[in-house]
């Protein structure tokens, strides 16, 4: 997931759950007569920010993804097992570069 994504993610559910706080507060203040559901909304607008700061900050956590090494799966994918499993060895010899001639150099 890409940070921007992430961070979106976790601002959109920090605003859902603040705007669910929001109506807490509204409907605590405005539910006449007070009593057991006017002290449920409280207590959500009490608890409320708490809970949308541990889920926003869980939401990345969720995403997380193992780093893949494209080159790395691209040597494996394309070098058959051996069949005797013995190490496959490669040999690389340079031929040392010559001598510049004289007649190169007056040029």
């Amino acid at each position: 997931m890409a940070p921007e994504d992430d961070e979106n993610l976790r601002i959109r559910n920090y605003l859902l759950t603040m705007a669910v706080r929001l109506a807490c507060v509204i409907l605590s203040a405005v539910v006449v007569p007070y009593g057991w559901h006017t002290a449920v909304f409280a207590v959500g607008a009490i608890f409320l920010p708490y809970i949308a700061v541990v889920i926003a900050n869980a939401a990345s956590a969720r995403a997380v993804t193992g780093v893949v090494n494209p080159e790395q799966v691209q040597l494996e994918s394309a070098a058959p097992p051996a069949a005797d499993d013995s190490p496959t060895v490669i040999r690389i010899a340079e031929t040392p570069r010559p001598a510049p001639r004289p007649e190169d150099e007056s040029s």
